[in-house]
C-alpha cells in the first residue's frame, strides 16, 4: 500500500470531466483544493472515448486531466471503464449483451448492460485493462484501480447455459449426485443428461418453482461474475502489485454473494445510499456487513451523495449536518474514505438531478460545498491517524448469502419473508446498547467471541453446527431464532427433527412453524422466575412466526400468549458444557430484544466504552496503541455521554473533554487517549 493510502483519509469521489471543456476542469480542479479533496475517481464510464473503435486508442485527453490532477498534488483512482460497453462492440458483437429473466436479448443501452460470460467482452475488457496498465501504472498520482461499475447483472443466454452445465458437473461431479442434492424425483424433474439443464428463467417458471436451481444459478453467476472481475484485475494487479485493485458494491448487495466476490479483490468498495428514513442502526449494519467481507479490515465507502439522490421515490435534500454525520459514521464503523457521486454535477442524463459537491451553478459558496469543505478541514486533522485501525468486537451476527437466498426462494412458510429485515432487528437492539458488532461468516473463526447470534441460520453446514457447538461448550453465549438448522447447503431439509446438528446445543426440538398474517399478533409471556432472574420486567407481543418448540434439556423462560399453542414454550434456554444457548421461536417486539442484550451484557460482560442518554452512537477503532473513540449523535432530541474522570482529547477541535458532555442532534466527537504501551 502507498504512503498516500496510510497517511490520509481518502476523500473526493467520482468525478467525469469528459463532459466539459478545459476551463471548467481547472475551476474544478481549484475548488477540489479548496475543499481539501484529495482523491477523485476516473474515467468511470469513459470506454468510447478511450476505444472509438476495435483496437483504435485515444488517451491523450486523459493524459492532459491527470497531468492537471497531478500538478495540483491531486491522486486518483484509476478506473477502467468497463461497467458500460461501447455501441460499436453491442452492435457488432451481439453476443456480449446478456438476456434476461424473460427469455428477451436485450439491446444496447444502460450501463452493465453486458453478459459477464460473454468471451468478446472479456476479450476487449482484458486488452483495455492492458492498456491502461502499460500507460498509467508508473504515473505518481495512481492509488489503485477501480475496475468496472456494480456488477450484478443475471445473464440466461446460451454461453451462460452451456458454462452453467459445465459448473454443475464440477461442483457435484456426476448426474447421480445432483439428482440426489437436488431431490429431482419430485415433481419428475430427474435428470438423464447434464444437456436437459437449463437455466431458472420466466420460460420454465424455474425461477420461482425450482428453489435448488435458483440456489445454484446464483451461486453460478456469482462465480461468473467474479471470474470476469479476475479478467481485468490481474493484469492490473501484475502491473502495480503494491496498489489496491477493487470495485465498488451496489447498494442492493444481495444479488450477488459478496463474501466470494472479495476473495479476488484487496479491498471491499461500496456505495453508502441509506433512504432519507432509514434509521441510523440500518446504515450501521451495513458498514458492519462491508467490515466483515474482508474479515474485519478496513475498506472504502465509494459512493454516497453530497446532497440528495435522483432514483429513490422522494429525493430529499440533505439537512444541515447530515453529510458529515453520515461521513463520519462511515468512519467510526471501519471505512478509510469519505467519497462522493458526484463531484460535479451531470450536464444532462439520467443522473442530472443527484446532488453533487458543485452543483449546476458552478459556485462554491453554495450550503453544501461549505460543508464539504469543513468536512474536509476535519478529516485532514485526522490525517492517517485511522487508516487500517481495527474494529475489536465482542459480538457477532453470522451472516450467509446462500442462506439468504435459499430463504427467500423458498415457497413458504411466509411471503414476508425479508433476511435483511430480520437480521437488522437483532442488529438494532445490540447497536442501541452500543455493542460493536462483527458479522462473520459460517466458516470464520468464532475464537475471541463471547456471544453470536444466528438469526434464521436455515442452512447449516455441517462445519458451521460443529463450530457453533464448541464455541457454546467452551463457554460462549449463543442465541438462535426461528428457521435454524433447517436445510444443508442444497437446500435440502435435514431429517429427523429441527433444528437438526443444533438440537442437541439448543435442547429442543421444533414440531411445526405457524405464519401469522401482517396484522396478526402473539406474545411471549416470561416465566415468573426469569422476570426476577433476567431482568425482563413484562410480557412482549410477537409476530410474523410461531414456532411449536419441545425442550428436552433446555429450561422455558417464555411461553406464548395465545392461540391453540398457548402455554407452550417460544423462548428457552439450554446449558451447555461451560455456556449456553438461547432460543427464540418466534419474532419478539423490539423491547423484547433490548431486554436480552441488556442481560448478554450482565451476564457475558460486554464493554461498553461510556454510559449515553439518547440514541447516541459510540464505536471504538484501534490503531497501535492508541484507541480513537467516535461519538454520534442520532437522536433528534440532542443527548448525553460521560466520559468519566479521565481526559479524552477532541481531534477535531482539540478540546480537552470529560464528565458529562451535552449533545445536540447530529454532533460529532472524535476522541483519543493512548494506551499504556506493553
Amino acid at each position: 500500500m502507498s504512503d498516500f493510502l496510510k497517511n490520509n483519509i481518502l476523500f473526493g469521489g467520482d468525478y467525469n470531466p469528459d463532459q466539459w471543456d478545459d476551463e471548467v476542469l481547472k475551476q474544478d480542479i481549484e475548488s477540489f483544493k479548496r475543499a481539501g479533496i484529495n482523491l477523485v475517481t476516473l474515467p468511470v464510464f469513459s470506454w468510447t472515448k478511450l476505444e472509438p473503435s476495435e483496437n483504435v486508442y485515444t488517451f491523450e485527453w486523459l493524459d492532459h486531466i491527470l497531468d492537471r490532477l497531478e500538478a495540483a498534488e491531486l491522486h486518483y483512482f484509476l478506473a477502467t471503464p468497463t461497467g458500460a460497453q461501447p455501441a460499436w462492440l453491442s452492435t457488432r458483437f451481439p453476443e456480449v449483451l446478456p438476456v434476461d429473466i424473460a427469455g428477451r436479448k436485450r439491446m444496447h443501452g444502460t450501463r452493465v448492460n453486458f453478459c459477464v460470460n460473454s468471451e468478446k467482452y472479456r476479450e476487449r475488457a482484458a486488452a483495455l485493462a492492458g492498456k491502461l496498465a502499460e500507460r498509467y501504472s508508473e504515473r505518481k498520482g495512481l492509488a489503485g484501480w477501480h475496475v468496472a461499475n456494480e456488477y450484478g447483472t443475471f445473464c440466461y443466454c446460451e454461453n451462460c447455459q452451456r458454462k452453467f452445465r459445465l459448473w454443475l458437473k464440477n461442483r457435484y461431479g456426476s448426474l447421480e449426485e445432483l439428482n440426489k442434492r437436488w431431490n429431482t424425483a419430485f415433481w419428475n424433474r430427474t435428470l438423464t443428461s447434464f444437456e436437459e439443464i437449463t437455466p431458472p428463467t420466466e420460460l420454465n417458471d424455474d425461477c420461482f418453482l425450482n428453489p435448488a436451481l435458483q440456489l445454484s444459478y446464483q451461486r453460478f453467476m456469482t462465480d461468473s461474475t467474479a471470474q470476469c472481475f479476475e479478467n481485468e484485475a490481474k493484469i492490473l494487479k501484475e502491473a502495480t502489485p503494491g496498489l489496491p485493485v477493487f470495485t465498488n458494491i451496489a447498494g442492493n448487495i444481495k444479488v450477488l454473494d459478496q463474501n466470494r466476490m472479495l476473495t479476488v479483490m484487496d479491498i471491499v468498495g461500496w456505495d453508502n445510499y441509506p433512504a432519507p428514513d432509514d434509521p441510523p442502526s440500518l446504515t450501521a449494519m451495513y458498514h458492519d456487513i462491508m467490515r466483515g467481507l474482508k474479515d474485519g479490515s478496513s475498506y472504502y465507502v465509494m459512493e454516497q451523495s453530497p446532497n440528495q439522490q435522483n432514483w429513490q421515490p422522494y429525493n430529499k435534500i440533505k439537512r444541515p449536518g447530515e453529510v458529515r454525520s453520515i461521513a463520519f459514521q462511515g468512519l467510526a464503523h471501519g471505512s478509510d474514505s469519505v467519497l462522493f457521486f458526484q463531484m460535479r454535477q451531470s450536464a444532462a442524463g439520467q443522473e442530472k438531478f443527484h446532488g453533487a459537491v458543485i452543483s449546476h451553478s458552478g459556485r462554491t459558496d453554495t450550503r453544501i460545498f461549505r460543508e464539504i469543505s469543513e468536512l474536509g478541514a476535519e478529516l485532514k486533522k485526522l490525517g492517517g491517524s485511522i487508516t487500517g485501525a481495527k474494529t475489536r468486537c465482542e459480538a457477532g451476527i453470522i451472516m450467509d448469502w446462500s442462506n439468504w437466498w435459499a430463504l427467500e426462494n423458498n415457497s413458504g412458510p411466509t411471503v414476508d419473508m425479508d433476511y435483511i429485515k430480520e437480521l437488522h432487528r437483532y442488529y438494532r437492539a445490540l447497536y442501541s446498547n452500543n455493542i460493536q458488532v462483527d458479522f462473520l461468516k459460517t466458516t470464520s473463526d468464532l475464537a475471541g467471541y463471547k456471544v453470536i447470534f444466528v438469526p434464521l441460520l436455515y442452512m447449516l453446514p455441517a462445519d458451521t453446527a460443529e463450530r457453533l457447538t464448541r464455541f457454546t461448550e467452551n463457554g460462549g453465549t449463543l442465541v438462535a431464532t426461528y428457521m435454524s438448522g433447517r436445510a444443508d447447503e442444497d437446500d435440502r431439509f435435514v431429517y429427523g427433527t429441527c433444528p437438526g446438528l443444533l438440537r442437541e446445543v439448543l435442547g429442543l426440538w421444533v414440531e411445526e412453524t405457524d405464519a401469522l398474517f401482517p396484522d396478526e399478533k402473539n406474545g411471549i409471556c416470561i416465566t415468573e422466575g426469569f422476570r426476577r432472574e433476567g431482568g425482563f420486567n413484562k410480557d412482549y407481543s410477537s409476530d410474523f412466526l410461531c414456532e411449536r418448540i419441545h425442550p428436552e434439556s433446555a429450561r422455558i423462560l417464555g411461553v406464548y400468549k395465545d392461540d391453540f399453542y398457548k402455554g407452550e414454550p417460544c423462548f428457552t434456554v439450554n446449558d451447555f458444557g461451560k455456556g449456553r444457548a438461547y432460543y427464540i421461536a418466534t419474532r419478539p417486539e423490539p423491547a423484547f430484544l433490548d431486554a436480552l442484550v441488556k442481560l448478554l451484557m450482565k451476564d457475558c460482560r460486554l464493554n461498553v466504552p461510556f454510559a449515553v442518554k439518547g440514541a447516541v452512537e459510540v464505536t471504538v477503532r484501534e490503531n497501535n496503541n492508541n484507541k480513537t473513540f467516535f461519538v454520534i449523535c442520532q437522536d433528534p432530541e440532542g443527548g448525553l455521554i460521560d466520559l468519566g474522570a479521565g481526559s479524552l482529547t477532541d481531534r477535531l477541535t482539540e478540546k480537552s473533554l470529560s464528565g458529562s458532555i451535552s449533545l445536540r442532534f447530529r454532533d460529532v466527537l472524535v476522541l483519543e487517549k493512548n494506551q499504556p504501551k506493553i
